[in-house]
């Protein structure tokens, strides 16, 4: 309630001031959406108060301004029948909208995609510019993304576009901006669901800026891909503050109903020095729905033959985050539930310089395909993390995972948490792996690690 009142006094606010300056502007209509969304372009910090009931149009909506946009409705749904961009801000524009659904064709998966004759759709999706500076901010209230075939919300800041790729290996550059996204009772639902590695909120960023969310009482669900997914590329932190949020049955674009048909027979091998032949590994798998979704791995020996092979279904996460160059990942999550995604329910990675500091309070990860927590650190940083009054329940893969690689120290802490059937009954609740040159040290405090907890270079204190 609290939220909700001052959203409304501060947006009231800023319409009377935008009135002042002839830069309110109403739409009760697609025809008139379109014609507020091009006069507001000239504008410094246009608003649009979306009038009336649902808007129905058969394109998406452009808002070409660099300036501030505010985007008012009232409950309404603005749909497309059309599989493109719902709305797009193509300028670099901050972004405030509030009590809008935002709705694309639906209908998409695997056999249906969205790609196949062109460019697949997103919902809500910003282009940073290449000489912007600053933050560029994305702040929704109440608003809803669901039945696009591509991300549900995107904003991109790498001069390959949609071809930046994760930011693992740092791909692409991009401008001096940073990127602070805030989410407050935010929905996105069947998105992604018509395109390879299509995520619920994207946010790539390259070049000198960092990427901050702040997430609160909001839903990912049912999305091809990550539920969120972060990826910076080089320099900069990733940022992330999560409260009272789900993250939920995630990562089915590449579904194993149909695509483990797909799959060769063997699908892995391992074998002895000089035993099998590189030539005779099965090749990489076309004529699939989606090839991108079979990756196929082979390890050699020094003399050239195969040390082992495997092919496996490219499925995703609940919360993804990749960071790549000299950034930390710095995170805080709180009250939040990552269940029955299709692959780990938390993945966060940081390569290179830079931490991993972690802070997860009253969380729950449960019924996801591979672990339910995983924080991954390569390079000259330290992973840190506390983990509270959490659980990991029944997940494919373990429970906890905490990984240092290279210099640096681990450092975890599980205070009044509890690990259950995890691993498939394989023993292991909680790894802690310290594979460099730093300390290693793991702190279980009154919690329930029912399936065990396996260490390699890390103490147990």
């Amino acid at each position: 309630m609290f939220r909700s009142t001052v959203s409304k006094l501060v947006l009231c606010a800023t319409a009377s001031l935008a009135q002042a300056d002839g830069h309110i502007f109403t739409a009760t209509n697609e025809v008139e959406l379109r014609e507020a969304l091009e006069n507001a372009a000239a504008a410094d910090a246009p608003v649009i108060v979306v009038a009336g009931s649902n808007i129905d149009a058969a394109a998406g909506f452009t808002f070409a301004g660099t300036g501030s946009l505010t985007l008012i409705g009232n409950g309404q749904t603005i749909a497309t029948s059309a599989d493109e961009d719902v709305f797009a801000a193509t300028e670099g524009a901050n972004l405030t909208i509030s009590n809008l659904t935002f709705e694309g064709p639906s209908g998409f998966d695997i056999q249906n995609r969205g790609d196949a004759d062109g460019t697949a759709g997103k919902g809500i999706f910003v282009d940073v510019r290449d000489d912007q500076t600053g933050d560029v901010i994305v702040d929704l209230f109440n608003v809803t993304v669901r039945g696009v075939a591509n991300h549900g919300i995107h904003i991109i800041d790498c001069t390959l576009a949609d071809e930046c790729g994760s930011g693992g290996g740092g791909a692409g550059e991009g401008s001096d901006a940073s990127v602070h996204v805030i989410l407050n009772n935010v929905t996105i639902d069947d998105a992604g669901n018509g395109k390879f590695d299509a995520d619920g909120l994207r946010v790539d960023e390259r070049g000198a800026g960092s990427i901050r969310v702040d997430i609160t009482g909001s839903t990912f669900q049912f999305v091809g891909a990550d539920g969120v997914e972060l990826d910076e590329g080089q320099a900069g932190d990733v940022i992330s503050n999560v409260t009272d949020s789900t993250f939920a049955n995630n990562g089915n674009y590449c579904d194993p109903a149909i695509m483990e048909a797909f799959l060769p027979d063997p699908d892995e091998g391992e074998f002895d020095e000089g035993e099998f032949a590189e030539a005779d590994v099965p090749p990489a798998v076309e004529g699939s729905p989606d090839d991108l979704c079979i990756e196929r791995e082979v390890n050699l020996y020094d003399d050239g033959s195969v040390e082992e092979f495997a092919f496996g279904l490219d499925l995703d996460d609940g919360y993804d985050i990749d960071e790549a160059g000299e950034g930390s990942i710095i995170s805080v999550m709180f009250g939040s539930s990552i269940v029955d995604n299709l692959d780990e329910g938390i993945d966060f990675d940081e390569e290179d310089g830079g931490n991993i500091d972690v802070v997860f309070i009253a969380t729950d990860a449960s019924g996801n395909t591979d672990d339910g927590y995983k924080f991954s650190e390569e390079g000259d940083g330290d992973t840190i993390a506390v983990v509270t009054a959490s659980s990991a329940l029944n997940n494919g893969g373990k429970g906890f995972v905490f990984e240092e690689a290279d210099e640096g120290d681990l450092e975890a802490s599980l205070i009044a948490s509890e690990t259950k059937n995890n691993d498939d009954g394989d023993d292991t609740g909680v790894e802690a792996v310290q594979e460099g040159d730093g300390d290693g040290a793991l702190m279980l405090i009154a919690s329930d690690i029912e399936d065990g907890v396996d260490l390699d270079g890390v103490d147990d204190k």
